[in-house]
């Protein structure tokens, strides 16, 4: 049964007959209802579908910050998506017949906002870490009040820990402390920039892996 929610000339919920009423993202949309398929899918497709479910799992705890600052939107299609789309074309090979994320290709954000000038990361002591970098403000369209993110990723634990807007492009330092559940696994790091308003942000730069001690 349908729902008319705005009388005969709004849209509706539900299905009617072979068409299916939804509200999507504002939109009222009518569409005809999916046939269902009586062929199985093929060896390709089935692959399609692990590599984009590997793809989600390892995104989605960082789904907030991608949509925040990954590309521009286009059309209806979120940076989420355009996001996921990225890694799917960039960061997987295939080992052993199954489909495995590059994390040094891995991006976190995208866009046009300078970035770090000479950034390096180093331990500094039990579970803690330091990253400095030199201070390119007044380079392009790179000011002293851009906020400094940093985002961690240990893949034993298939778990993330986002610093945000910790310090600012002029601190050229930044320490961080992981949760202790990270002593003596191996973590990866991404840095990146986004303007004060949060308007702009920079392509993300992957700094590499380390043992938490």
């Amino acid at each position: 049964m349908a729902e008319i929610k705005e009388g005969i000339l709004g849209g509706f919920s539900g299905k009617v007959g072979t068409v299916v009423g939804v509200n999507w993202r504002g939109k009222d949309i009518i569409r005809s209802l999916p046939k269902k398929s009586k062929s199985q899918p093929t060896d390709l497709q089935l692959m399609q579908q692990i590599k984009f479910k590997k793809i989600i799992g390892f995104l989605q705890p960082i789904r907030l910050i991608l949509n925040l600052y990954f590309g521009n939107r286009v059309g209806l299609k979120s940076r989420y998506n355009i996001a996921t789309s990225y890694m799917l074309n960039n960061a997987l090979e295939m080992e052993n017949g199954l489909p495995v994320i590059v994390l040094e290709r891995v991006l976190v954000s995208k866009g046009d906002l300078v970035g770090f000038l000479q950034p390096t990361i180093e331990t500094a002591g039990g579970d803690s870490f330091q990253m400095n970098w030199e201070d390119n403000s007044g380079q392009g369209n790179a000011q002293p009040s851009d906020f400094v993110n940093l985002v961690c990723y240990c893949e034993e634990l298939n778990s993330f820990e986002v610093f945000q807007n910790v310090v600012t492009r002029d601190s050229m330092i930044i320490d961080v402390t992981l949760p202790t559940y990270y002593n003596g696994k191996k973590v990866n790091f991404w840095a990146f920039l986004n303007s004060e308003t949060k308007a702009m942000a920079s392509t993300s730069i992957y700094l590499g892996e380390y043992m938490v001690v």
